[in-house]
């Protein structure tokens, strides 16, 4: 058959949301192969869908919350149109009180299965329990199993973090260009005294997390090795560069209030006087006992600025994203490889990162779809 005659073969390396939404977008000019190491696909989509899927989330200057270099992908495909993609799937959402986005069916199963089931009419096949493992020449590699040749490729390989998922940055090998990976939107260790260990588990909230000169409203939760959750996770980026951190355990009240009220406490004992007259709950009064002593005569301003000395981020496995990657500098505007025509990338293992909330998923489905139309078009070429 005459070259011209053939139709182009496109592949994708990595069936997360990325990956599988840049064979979506590629499927109508190519024969899509999505090649994937995992037994299954996108599992650590199903693992965020667990306790329901945040997908994205609706708010004015979403696009801020993210490198500018992805800017024009969340313009073509923000929350809105993910939505009216989901809807498309037959998945309707709904918008929580704070913006959040998610299926009225709340885990990520139905998406997904509803998505596959529709890759699948489109003629996408699905290689499972195949390691990508570089390149000879201009033919991809895998592990005990032969090499191909591709008109295109879109590299869709994750980020560093959940190894027992699928993503343990081991793609970094053969893709030059790329920075050092980081823990991102993850719990920081602290060295506990044995008297706060009837307090692990305990969620710590209405608290201000001050960083860098900026308080930011959130709660976390104090844990055998420290501290974690959704409140620290957007202070991750200046916290692993070593940004002291301070808690406002009363945010919502001044000074000399505090001062006030803790005078009105007559002859009771200090940690009475912290339960009644400021509502302190046990574990924020236990924090301030941690971090807090020697306790000066005012102690409103240690209750206002609280130091909680860290003693760096968790693991890399332990984070739920990576910061680090492939840099933007070695790809094209298309999110073409500079070193190699032909070859693009999405999703996690460019170096970006975002905090949780939506923005995450929302970037990767972005950047999948900006590779898969970008690859379509040069097989078209």
């Amino acid at each position: 058959m005459d070259r011209s005659d053939r139709k182009a073969r496109i592949a994708v390396i990595g069936a997360g949301p990325a990956g599988l939404m840049a064979a979506e977008m590629a499927a109508d000019v190519a024969e899509v192969h999505v090649f994937d190491r995992m037994p299954s696909p996108a599992r650590k989509f199903l693992m965020a869908g667990k306790s329901g899927l945040n997908i994205t989330k609706l708010e004015t200057g979403f696009a801020n919350r993210l490198p500018s270099a992805l800017a024009p992908m969340i313009e073509a495909f923000g929350p809105d149109d993910i939505r009216d993609w989901m809807r498309g799937l037959g998945q309707s959402s709904f918008v929580g009180s704070t913006g959040r986005v998610f299926p009225d069916a709340m885990k990520a199963s139905p998406l997904l299965r509803a998505w596959l089931s529709r890759l699948a009419e489109q003629g996408v096949t699905l290689h499972r329990r195949i390691r990508w493992t570089g390149w000879q020449g201009d033919a991809l590699t895998f592990d005990g199993h032969p090499s191909e040749r591709f008109d295109a490729t879109v590299l869709a390989l994750g980020g560093a973090s959940w190894r027992r998922l699928g993503s343990d940055g081991a793609w970094a090998e053969w893709v030059p260009d790329t920075a050092p990976f980081a823990p991102s939107n993850v719990g920081f260790r602290v060295d506990w005294s044995p008297h706060m260990a009837r307090h692990f588990g305990a969620a710590v909230k209405n608290v201000g997390l001050r960083v860098g000169g900026e308080t930011h409203r959130g709660e976390f939760v104090v844990t055998r090795t420290g501290i974690e959750g959704g409140g620290l996770y957007p202070l991750t980026p200046q916290l692993r560069e070593g940004a002291p951190l301070t808690l406002d355990l009363k945010p919502d009240l001044a000074m000399e209030e505090i001062r006030a009220r803790l005078s009105r406490g007559g002859k009771d004992s200090l940690s009475n006087r912290l339960r009644k007259a400021l509502r302190l709950d046990p574990v924020q009064i236990a924090l301030l006992q941690e971090f807090g002593r020697p306790f000066p005569d005012d102690l409103a301003p240690r209750i206002k600025a609280l130091p909680v000395p860290l003693r760096g981020p968790h693991p890399l496995d332990e984070a739920i994203s990576t910061a680090g990657g492939l840099r933007f500098d070695a790809l094209d505007d298309t999110l073409m490889l500079r070193r190699r025509p032909g070859t693009f990338a999405a999703g996690e293992m460019l170096d970006w990162e975002a905090p949780t909330g939506g923005y995450l998923l929302t970037a990767c489905l972005a950047t999948g779809r900006w590779a898969g139309r970008a690859a379509a078009a040069w097989v078209q070429r």
